[in-house]
C-alpha cells in the first residue's frame, strides 16, 4: 500500500469521543502538535449515547464518593460557562416511594450535595407537596412528596464536535473515519499506521500517544499497541429509549427503583421524553450495540410505575445504546462502579497513556491532568488554559443564550424562530457564519430537508466533520427525530451527489 510521507507530532490521540476530542483541544491551545485520529464519526459510540446530563451524581453519596461528587459539581459551573448554547440547568424531581431511604434523610443528602461545592447558576435543592407541585400532576396519587434538585443538561454529541472545533482552530489535526492500525516504538518516537476510510494509509511519527478508545481501549493497548498484563475494563451497557412526551413542564424526573438501579425521565426535543438508564454487564468485544427487547420492557415497566399514563414498548419512536468503559472494580452491581478515571502510563519512553473510565462531566479536567503529564514527559510544560475558555460559539454576552436568542430572531424575520433556536442552540454565536449576510430564507441554499439548508450542510461539511445523514442527523443534530420517514435515504443521495 503506497504510503505519503511521514506526519510529525509531538501528542497522537486515538479516539474522537469526549475524552479524546477534550485533550486534543488542551493540548493544542498549549502549543503541542497534535494529530487526533478516530475510526469512525466523533462521538460515534459512547459519547453520543449518555443520557445527556451534567451532574455531580448524586447517587454517589450512598457509596461516599464525596471527593468523585465534588468534582463533578464543580465542573458544572465551568462548563456551563464555556457553553451555555448546548448546556443549561435542568430541575430534577425525586418523589418519594415506599423502598426509599426515609425522607428526613434523603433531604441531608440534597444539602449535602447542594454544599459540597460553590453553586452560582443552580438553585438549592427543596422539598415539594406533590400534590401541589406541577411535577406531581403526570405522576400516579399515590406520589405526595418529593424533592427538587438541580443538575445540568448537555447535547453530548455536540460538546465532543466543539471540542474537536476548538482543537482544529488552536492548530490540531482532526482526522475522522481513520484507524490506527499498528503502532510501534522506534528508539524514543512512536511510528503509527493510520488507515483512511478510501484504504490509504499513512504514517504518523508522534513523541507521545494517548489511548482515548474508551471501550475498546485494552483491545488497543493488547492488540495495535502489544502492551500485556495491563488491567482491563470493566464494559457496562446503558440503553434509553425516547417516547412522545408524556409531560408538558419543564422539569425532569429521577426514579430510584426497587433495585436500587436509576431511572431519569427527560424532557427532549420539545415533543418527547427521554428515559434511561440501564446498567448491564457487557462482556463481549464492544461492537455495535442496540438496546435490547429486555432493557426497553424494563425501562417501560420503570416509567409506568411512577406515571399515571403507562408507557408502552409500543409506543417507542427512538432507542440508542452505548458501552460505558469503566474501572474494573469489585462492586458486583453494575450502578455501583465508580464512574470516576484512571490514567495509565502504560510506557514512558516514548510514552503511551491510556484513560480509563471517566464520565462526560469531568471530561475537561481529564483533558487538563493527561496533558500535565504528558507535556511533562516531554519537557513542555505550560499552564491548562479551558477552565476559562468558551467553546465555539459560546462566548455569548454575559452568557445569556436566550437573549442572545431574542436578538437573532428579531434581526431575521425571514426566517422561522423554529428553525433559528435550533440552530443557535447547536452553533451558538457561530450561527452567524451559516446564516451570514443571508436577507431571505432563499439565500440559505437549497432547502435538502425541512428546515435544513444546503448553507448549514456546507458547514457541518468544511467545519464539523460530518460526511453521512446519519452524521447530521442523529449528532450535529437530533433532526432525525422530527423529520418524516425516508429523510436519511433523502439526504444520503444528496450527499452522494453534492460532496463528492
Amino acid at each position: 500500500m503506497a504510503q505519503p510521507g511521514s506526519t510529525r507530532c509531538d501528542l497522537l490521540v486515538v479516539g474522537g469521543g469526549i475524552n479524546g476530542a477534550g485533550i486534543a483541544r488542551d493540548a493544542a491551545g498549549r502549543g503541542l502538535s497534535v494529530l487526533l485520529c478516530e475510526r469512525d464519526d466523533l462521538a460515534g459510540h459512547t459519547s453520543s449515547a449518555s443520557t445527556k446530563l451534567i451532574h455531580g451524581g448524586l447517587r454517589y453519596l450512598e457509596h461516599f464518593k464525596f471527593s468523585q461528587v465534588r468534582k463533578a459539581l464543580a465542573e458544572r459551573e465551568t462548563l456551563l460557562a464555556a457553553a451555555p448554547h448546548i448546556m443549561w440547568p435542568l430541575e430534577f424531581v425525586l418523589p418519594h416511594d415506599s423502598h426509599l431511604r426515609p425522607a428526613w434523610m434523603i433531604r441531608i443528602g440534597l444539602l449535602l450535595y447542594d454544599h459540597l461545592a460553590p453553586r452560582r447558576r443552580f438553585a438549592k435543592s427543596q422539598s415539594a407537596d406533590l400534590r401541589h407541585h406541577p411535577a406531581g400532576t403526570p405522576l400516579q396519587l399515590r406520589f405526595q412528596r418529593g424533592f427538587v434538585y438541580t443538575d445540568g443538561w448537555v447535547d453530548d454529541a455536540r460538546l465532543v464536535v466543539l471540542n474537536a472545533v476548538g482543537a482544529h482552530e488552536a492548530g490540531a489535526q482532526i482526522q475522522t473515519r481513520t484507524t490506527c492500525i499498528a503502532l510501534e516504538p522506534v528508539q524514543e518516537t512512536w511510528v503509527a499506521t493510520l488507515r483512511r476510510a478510501d484504504g490509504m494509509q499513512d504514517r504518523v511519527l508522534a513523541r507521545a500517544v494517548v489511548n482515548a478508545t474508551g471501550p475498546w481501549a485494552g483491545i488497543f493497548r493488547s492488540e495495535t499497541a502489544g502492551i500485556r498484563g495491563a488491567r482491563g475494563l470493566r464494559l457496562i451497557k446503558g440503553s434509553h429509549i425516547v417516547v412522545p412526551a408524556l409531560f408538558d413542564h419543564h422539569f425532569a424526573y429521577i426514579f430510584q427503583m426497587p433495585d436500587r438501579r436509576i431511572v431519569f425521565a427527560i424532557p427532549f426535543e420539545q415533543r418527547f421524553t427521554l428515559i434511561g438508564t440501564t446498567d448491564v454487564e457487557f462482556p463481549d468485544a464492544p461492537v455495535a450495540v442496540a438496546a435490547s427487547e429486555a432493557e426497553v420492557a424494563y425501562l417501560c415497566a420503570a416509567a409506568s410505575r411512577y406515571f399515571r399514563r403507562p408507557v408502552d414498548p409500543a409506543d417507542v419512536v427512538w432507542t440508542y445504546a452505548g458501552i460505558r468503559p469503566l474501572q474494573k472494580d469489585m462492586v458486583a452491581d453494575p450502578a455501583g462502579v465508580t464512574r470516576d478515571y484512571e490514567l495509565e502510563l502504560d510506557r514512558r519512553d516514548p510514552p503511551l497513556l491510556s484513560v480509563i473510565g471517566g464520565k462526560i462531566t469531568t471530561h475537561r479536567r481529564l483533558a487538563e491532568a493527561v496533558v500535565d503529564r504528558i507535556g511533562a514527559l516531554l519537557g513542555k510544560r505550560a499552564p491548562g488554559w479551558t477552565a476559562g475558555a468558551p467553546l465555539p460559539g459560546g462566548d455569548l454576552a454575559g452568557g445569556n443564550f436566550d437573549a442572545y436568542l431574542a436578538e437573532l430572531v428579531a434581526s431575521r424575520p425571514w426566517a422561522d424562530p423554529r428553525m433559528l433556536r435550533r440552530m443557535a442552540r447547536a452553533y451558538g454565536n457561530r450561527v452567524e457564519r451559516i446564516l451570514g449576510g443571508a436577507r431571505s430564507i432563499d439565500s440559505l441554499g437549497q432547502e435538502i430537508l425541512p428546515g435544513l439548508h444546503e448553507r448549514e450542510l456546507m458547514y457541518l461539511r468544511d467545519v464539523e466533520w460530518a460526511q453521512t445523514a446519519e452524521d447530521v442527523l442523529w449528532r450535529r443534530s437530533k433532526l432525525g427525530l422530527h423529520l418524516p420517514s425516508g429523510s436519511e435515504a433523502v439526504l444520503d443521495e444528496w450527499i452522494g451527489l453534492n460532496w463528492n
